[in-house]
C-alpha cells in the first residue's frame, strides 16, 4: 500500500456538525474529546485506526498493523493531518460523539467515514460545585 494511499485513508475528519453537548458547558479544546482514543476513518472500503496523542502526535495503524507516524492540529474549524510528507484537511466544528459515524469530504477531495469509538468526558468547569453538593 502506498504511503500516501494510507495517509489519505487515514484523513478526514471530524467534524462538523456533531451536537455539542455537555462539551459546550466546559471549555472545550478541539480534538480533547478524542485524545488517545481509537478513531476508525473508511475510505474505499478499507479502513485504518487513527490515535491522535496529547501534544499533537498521531498514529495511524494500517488493517495489516503497520503503523505510520504524523501530526495533527485542530484550529480555525479545521483538523488538519499530517503524515509521509502529505497533509490533509476536513471541516472540524464541535466534538465527536462515540459510536456515531460522520461523512466528510478532505480537502484532497476524498470522502471519509470517520467513527469515534470512544470520547474523553469534557474537563470539569473551574469553580463549579460537585454534585451533591
Amino acid at each position: 500500500m502506498k504511503a500516501g494511499f494510507v495517509i489519505r485513508a487515514g484523513f478526514a475528519a471530524a467534524i462538523v456538525s456533531a451536537p455539542v453537548g455537555a462539551f459546550a458547558q466546559a471549555a472545550w479544546a478541539p480534538g480533547s474529546e478524542i485524545i488517545g482514543q481509537p478513531v476508525q476513518v473508511t475510505v474505499n472500503g478499507v479502513t485504518n485506526t487513527l490515535y491522535m496523542d496529547a501534544g499533537g502526535g498521531l498514529r495511524i495503524v494500517t488493517p495489516g498493523g503497520q503503523t505510520v507516524p504524523g501530526t495533527w492540529q485542530a484550529a480555525n474549524g479545521q483538523m488538519c493531518l499530517t503524515a509521509g510528507g502529505a497533509q490533509e484537511c476536513v471541516p472540524y466544528n464541535a466534538p465527536f460523539q462515540a459510536g456515531q459515524a460522520m461523512t466528510v469530504t478532505s480537502s484532497c477531495n476524498a470522502v471519509e467515514t470517520w467513527l469515534a469509538q470512544a470520547t474523553n468526558q469534557p474537563p470539569a468547569q473551574a469553580g463549579a460545585p460537585e454534585r451533591g453538593q
